[in-house]
């Protein structure tokens, strides 16, 4: 494990990694087979400690995490660009997190409905008067006809940084050097 080589953007608040692993909307998965990297934007829920998506039972995915179950997930927000009068200064506020571990399709029919109901809480929620069934889960299939798969990315570890804006700091239309001097 590499730490993180610039430690004064850091973040170790485990309660605010958490709220933001909640929050986040999209996430990347990061996955490796031979010498061909591959990363795709997903949708996701932090659920018990783990990256719960889903996707199709089959495709270049699959594939790969079939040949490697190791896998980083990221997850990144931008809050806005900081000024300064020094160009060298101006910088993005921030705030990333990465999940190392190992990534497995989840076998376990409870444990995919839960992981499902969490995504549709985190996505649309109230929008459905009942919970999710494990008929629903374990039945449907894509407009292309393949099974839908649950998967859970264990992790075995979390970094996180974070650039905060100093107040007042951050860019907005029609903003000149001239306003931060």
């Amino acid at each position: 494990m590499f730490p993180i080589r610039m430690q004064k953007r850091a973040c170790t608040d485990t309660d605010k990694i958490e709220s933001f692993l909640q929050s986040a909307k999209t996430g990347f998965l990061g996955l490796s087979a031979g010498n061909q990297p591959y990363v795709v934007p997903l949708n996701y829920v932090w659920h018990h400690g783990a990256v719960y998506f889903h996707g199709a039972a089959e495709g270049r995915k699959i594939t790969y995490m079939q040949q490697n179950a190791e896998a980083c997930f990221t997850v990144c927000e931008q809050y806005g660009t900081t000024t300064s009068p020094v160009p060298a200064l101006t910088d993005t506020a921030f705030m990333s997190v990465m999940v190392f571990g190992h990534v497995h399709a989840v076998t376990d029919l409870d444990e995919a409905t839960e992981a499902m109901q969490a995504m549709l809480d985190k996505y649309v929620p109230g929008y459905y008067k009942e919970a999710l069934s494990k008929t629903h889960v374990d039945k449907y299939r894509s407009s292309l006809g393949s099974r839908t798969a649950v998967f859970r990315l264990t992790a075995s570890s979390v970094t996180s940084k974070e650039s905060v804006s100093e107040g007042g700091s951050l860019f907005y239309p029609g903003k000149t050097v001239r306003d931060d001097q």
